[in-house]
């Protein structure tokens, strides 16, 4: 009978894993011995201070110097009187007194105020009380008289001293229509003149024209000289 080998006693089994346990084993011995330090006792700083090695500080000695303070300035020289004798008599005034008595009765004029002047704004020609009267005008009672010989004395300088010739140099046609305004002020003197047209030229003859009128007696509004508002339409026709 031949015997068996036991396989528990096979050691050939096992080989691989006790060649992996040498490997790591090696490995661990390996990097330990690498990782291993080696420290100096004497350079080990264990955080004391060493009291000894410390210098002592130099405190410099300061001296005190005391300054004696600055001498008084000297007195002012003392004031001369100088003594005048009176050579002429002076007459004092006499003071009144201010003092009011109680048992006076003092009688209080009536106080009139001053009176405010009314300031009147312009009024135009239409509702003007006393028209402006125009040179010429002057003989004519009746205000509604007085504004007819106004306007007619207006309209016929207008006419003599308006350019109607410009409207062709100007290359208009037709009918052309100009409104002017203007003030006559509390003195009767032409003022604040304006024109509409259609052509910028109209405007500036028709505002030359009007400045040229002549001085009036100023228009009046409840007895005071105002400035009366004046409109007048300047029409004229341009042959073709």
């Amino acid at each position: 009978m031949e015997p068996k080998k036991n396989p528990k006693a096979d050691l050939n089994r096992n080989r691989v894993l006790f060649l992996q346990l040498g490997l790591i084993l090696v490995l661990l011995i390996t990097w330990r011995a690498i990782e291993y330090k080696n420290y100096d006792a004497q350079k080990i700083d264990i955080g004391q201070v060493n009291m000894d090695a410390l210098e002592e500080e130099d405190v410099p000695i300061t001296e005190m110097q005391n300054t004696p303070p600055p001498p008084p300035p000297p007195p002012p020289a003392p004031e001369v009187i100088e003594v005048v004798e009176d050579e002429e008599e002076v007459e004092e005034d006499e003071i009144q007194s201010t003092e009011t008595n109680l048992d006076e009765i003092v009688e209080v004029q009536e106080v009139v105020e001053a009176p405010v002047e009314e300031e009147v704004e312009d009024v135009p020609f239409a509702v003007i009380e006393d028209v402006p009267i125009y040179p010429g005008c002057e003989n004519l009672k009746n205000n509604d008289q007085r504004k007819k010989c106004m306007s007619e004395k207006i309209s016929n300088f207008v006419n003599k001293n308006f350019d109607t010739d410009l409207g062709a140099e100007l290359g208009l046609s037709g009918i052309n229509r100009v409104i002017v305004q203007f003030r006559i002020d509390e003195k009767g003197n032409i003022g604040q003149v304006r024109a509409r047209a259609p052509h910028p030229r109209l405007e500036q003859e028709a505002v030359r024209v009007i400045n040229n009128l002549p001085k009036m007696k100023p228009g009046k509004q409840r007895g005071k000289p105002v400035g009366v508002m004046y409109s007048l339409p300047i029409v004229f026709k341009v042959q073709d």
